[in-house]
């Protein structure tokens, strides 16, 4: 009897654990996945291609296309654009102080009056791009992409007073 009962158990305990799995396996993958960080906050940005004068400090931007982006004016300060794709937007007089573009596509961008003080741009690329004005006081590039950049280093940032090949340390 005491067989029995136990028999009754051991079957209705793994009845009950098998019919959780199967609920667990199938259904909570797709009903408690998390959104991957590079699309966090994608939906709260409401993106278009013209955002010109926004707000949009503190803003993460990873691994976006933002091609042909128009950012002129914007408030990016401490904004992070790790993997994104800059190229031919438009940011000239953007803050981005404190900005974090690592990796970062700005190739034939114009990054004119552009305030890059204290950003980290290691690794970006910036073949092509119109740094007229810029300032890069403080900002944290490789030895090779200063090296390329006071080659085009030209004007006075109209915020900050600064030149661009001086921020730069050419």
């Amino acid at each position: 009897m005491i067989k029995s009962i136990r028999l009754s158990f051991i079957k209705k305990t793994l009845s009950f654990l098998l019919v959780f799995g199967f609920i667990c396996f199938n259904f909570a993958s797709t009903s408690f996945a998390k959104r991957p960080p590079e699309i966090r906050n994608q939906q709260d940005l409401n993106l278009q291609t013209d955002m010109h004068g926004q707000d949009l400090s503190g803003n993460e931007f990873v691994k976006f296309d933002l091609n042909g982006f128009n950012f002129s004016d914007s408030n990016l300060q401490g904004a992070v654009f790790n993997n994104s794709k800059l190229n031919n937007a438009t940011l000239n007089g953007a803050n981005l102080t404190d900005a974090l573009a690592y990796a970062t596509d700005f190739t034939n961008a114009d990054l004119s009056n552009v305030n890059f003080t204290n950003a980290l741009l290691m690794e970006s690329v910036f073949d092509g791009a119109k740094i007229d004005g810029a300032d890069f006081t403080d900002a944290v590039l490789s030895r090779i992409q200063q090296k390329d950049l006071c080659k085009i280093a030209e004007g006075v940032n109209s915020k900050t007073g600064e030149s661009t090949s001086y921020s730069l340390g050419c």
